[in-house]
């Protein structure tokens, strides 16, 4: 097991400076393993950090989830989890419990006749399983969540995804479970118009009375997906509201974040939808949530003819601003990272930063955080280099004027593909954590977790 890479204190290694990178850690499972890394989360007060994703050992994938110190980069604990089929099993998303004292992920795992959901909670401070809560949706077929909250008293762990009602015939299920035990509390499917709807995102109100999950649903009359966002209650389940947007042409649409104001006021959903041009933008909606009242929507495209593609959104802390980053198509043909914030009352953009890596190449942006004071926005994702292959890259902007503060990227030691997808921001705001999967030299990919000053 390697130990993380300290970074020397010196004259080139100031820890004070922005962007700094003050230790890196790489996980290697054995020899001939495959391991990559799709969320991070930070523990309330500070101290650790967790990563989930998925390994290879001796029953092919397993949920691969691992602790770290944020101080040092010492790993902790690491815990996998190996369904009953002993086959693909992988982690997309991790939230950890308000108080601290429990990790929960949540992904796909095969079970006796297809993939299922299975939701696992760990003991934060010490890895060990506490429970696991599986489903497998009345087809029998294939089960995926792909996203999970925690409530903000901490008793309810909400998970949602796709899930086959029969063959042909797929909607949302989101779940919720009790967190101390992982019994279910309930369970609703959303099946839209048609039968094809796959929910992408969840969010609980700070409140924490109501449960939001968004994504894509087709509607048969125009063969079209709209973006549908589906308000339930968290304690009883009761599907409260759904609101439907369809875009200006009435073309596709895929919703695929989702955030909610700091005083509860307004919900916030981005994806990506077809305009008038014929290509994808992000567009960005706000909605009442008591109501499912749509407040503004907001449209960006990037350069004429080209395809935009958000996939995250975040609320600042004080809820005056609202942040979505993605990929948007460059001029000569590829991808930025696209980092845009607008006011959170009126959608108004007020700044667009682009961010084209050194090998002016393709570059896809999936991790964003904002400081605990909201003066800084970080963004992570995987970006070409000019010799270096796809490498890591995490920026910094200011969040008042979208003005770069620093980037740093990261080469593994094969020189060749390193990818990013998780973004995590310390309490303090001191240190910024990101992770993804990095080439090495004798296995497929490990996963990296690297801690840099903010």
């Amino acid at each position: 097991m390697l130990s993380p890479v300290l970074l020397p204190q010196g004259a080139n290694a100031n820890p004070s400076t922005g962007g700094t990178q003050l230790w890196v850690d790489r996980f290697n499972r054995s020899a001939s393993s495959d391991d990559y890394a799709y969320a991070l989360g930070v523990s309330p007060d500070g101290p650790m950090a967790y990563v989930t994703g998925t390994s290879t050992g001796g029953t092919g994938y397993d949920y691969a989830t691992l602790a770290y110190a944020t101080a040092t980069g010492q790993r902790l604990w690491t815990s996998y989890y190996d369904g009953p089929a002993n086959q693909e099993d992988i982690a997309f998303a991790l939230e950890v419990s308000p108080e601290g004292s429990n990790v929960f992920v949540t992904g796909e795992s095969v079970g006796s006749d297809n993939v299922d959901y299975a939701t696992v909670a760990y003991d934060a401070a010490t890895g060990t399983q506490l429970w696991v809560a599986r489903y497998n949706g009345p087809g029998n077929a294939g089960d995926e969540a792909f996203s999970v909250a925690v409530s903000p008293g901490g008793g309810v762990v909400v998970v949602t995804g796709l899930s086959y009602a029969s063959q042909f015939k797929v909607g949302y299920a989101t779940a919720a479970y009790d967190s101390a035990t992982g019994k279910q509390l309930w369970l609703r499917r959303y099946d839209g118009p048609a039968g094809g709807n796959q929910a992408l995102a969840v969010a609980v109100s700070p409140g924490g009375g109501m449960a939001f999950v968004t994504g894509e649903s087709y509607v048969a009359a125009k063969d079209a997906y709209d973006y549908a966002t589906v308000a339930y209650d968290t304690f009883t389940g009761r599907q409260l509201w759904v609101a439907r947007y369809k875009g200006p042409v009435g073309s596709d649409n895929v919703a695929r974040a989702l955030d909610v104001s700091p005083d509860g006021a307004t919900l916030y959903v981005t994806g990506e939808s077809i305009g008038a041009d014929g290509d994808w933008d992000y567009a960005t909606v706000a909605y009442d949530p008591a109501t499912g009242q749509q407040l503004w929507v907001t449209r960006y495209a990037g350069p004429p003819g080209g395809d935009d593609y958000p996939s995250s959104l975040k609320v600042s802390p004080g809820g005056s601003r609202v942040f979505v980053t993605g990929y948007s198509t460059s001029s000569n043909g590829a991808f930025d990272y696209a980092t845009l914030a607008y006011d959170a009352a009126t959608g108004r953009q007020l700044w667009v930063s682009r961010y084209n890596g050194s090998g002016d190449g393709y570059d896809y942006a999936y991790g964003l955080g904002v400081s605990p004071g909201g003066s800084k926005v970080f963004v992570t994702g995987y970006s070409l280099g000019s010799t270096t292959g796809i490498d890591y890259a995490t920026v910094a902007y200011a969040a008042g004027t979208g003005s770069e503060l620093w980037v740093q990227r990261y080469n593994g030691p094969a020189n060749a593909d390193d990818s990013a997808f998780g973004l995590g921001v310390s309490p303090g705001g001191k240190k910024v954590f990101v992770t993804g999967g990095s080439d090495g030299f004798t296995s497929a990919s490990d996963i990296v977790t690297i801690a840099y000053h903010a």
